[in-house]
């Protein structure tokens, strides 16, 4: 794993991407922390980075776009799953690289805080809270893009697949406010849910009718609970709206609400997309 690690965080710097990274994250970090900390004088950090949000939404698909698309479209990729390396540590490797490569920059954040205690008092704790918020923030988004990078080879269509995902993310608040009422829209979209299920099953295991079993039992499961409890129903598409929104959770931190759901919330995150990730390397691998 330390081989890997080494190996993807080196190549980000003998490369463009990673310096490309870390001048964008600096100059975007330096700006708003002039404009809302130095030249309003403002002792909230935490509205810095909760600002520097939207930002992440191009840098980090950058990031992750690299991590195994890039071995597969260089055919380097069965190399890498038949060394004596196992699945779980080249996720580890690449991935902790890429929170490296994003974290790096960071290290101007930790002495921000610092130097507005000299012009007045500072809450430290806050300011510091919302900066592991947001690195954990940062570290959920890259783990969603690492497992995009390892279903394609096109570097480009991981990128814009991974922006579109976090944007939704983004959005997801505004989206849950459209969607609250209505149990036959719930209905629907879990339709649409059992549906996109049954064809990523019939397409991992290259059976027509492993995939239609999936849909069968799963609309039928559906479309009992609808007649049966619509409200159930309509209570799990909130829940299910409510787990998709990444960035809320960051945006409770920065109101000073920060807590251990949050980042248990964010831990299992990213433990369940790099779980993903492993799971689809190791179907490449037999495959």
């Amino acid at each position: 794993m330390t081989a890997i690690f080494k190996r993807e965080f080196k190549s980000c710097f003998t490369g463009m991407i990673g310096w490309v990274i870390a001048a964008v994250s600096l100059f975007f970090l330096g700006l708003y922390y002039t404009n809302r900390n130095l030249l309003y004088a403002s002792s909230d950090f935490a509205t810095v980075l909760y600002t520097m949000t939207m930002i992440l939404l191009f840098l980090l698909p950058a990031i992750s776009m690299r991590s195994f698309a890039e071995e597969r479209k260089n055919k380097t990729d069965q190399l890498l799953l038949t060394s004596p390396v196992g699945i779980p540590s080249i996720v580890a490797g690449k991935y902790l690289a890429e929170v490296a490569v994003f974290a790096l920059p960071l290290a101007a954040a930790v002495i921000m805080p610092l130097i507005l205690t000299a012009f007045g008092t500072v809450s430290l704790v806050a300011a510091y809270s919302a900066l592991l918020g947001y690195l954990l923030l940062g570290a959920a988004c890259l783990a969603v893009g690492t497992w995009i990078s390892a279903l394609t080879e096109n570097q480009i269509l991981a990128y814009l697949a991974t922006f579109g995902a976090l944007l939704v993310a983004y959005l997801m608040n505004g989206i849950q406010t459209m969607f609250t009422t209505g149990n036959l829209l719930a209905f629907v979209v879990f339709m649409v849910i059992v549906l996109v299920a049954a064809i990523l099953v019939g397409v991992s295991c290259k059976r027509l009718t492993a995939g239609l079993t999936v849909f069968c039992i799963g609309a039928a499961a559906v479309f009992i609970l609808f007649l049966a409890r619509p409200a159930w129903l309509l209570t799990a598409f909130n829940a299910v709206l409510d787990a998709l929104a990444l960035f809320e959770p960051f945006k409770d931190i920065v109101g000073g609400m920060f807590s251990i759901p949050a980042i248990v919330y964010y831990l299992s995150v990213i433990g369940l997309f790099l779980f993903m990730t492993g799971q689809a390397l190791e179907r490449r691998r037999w495959n």
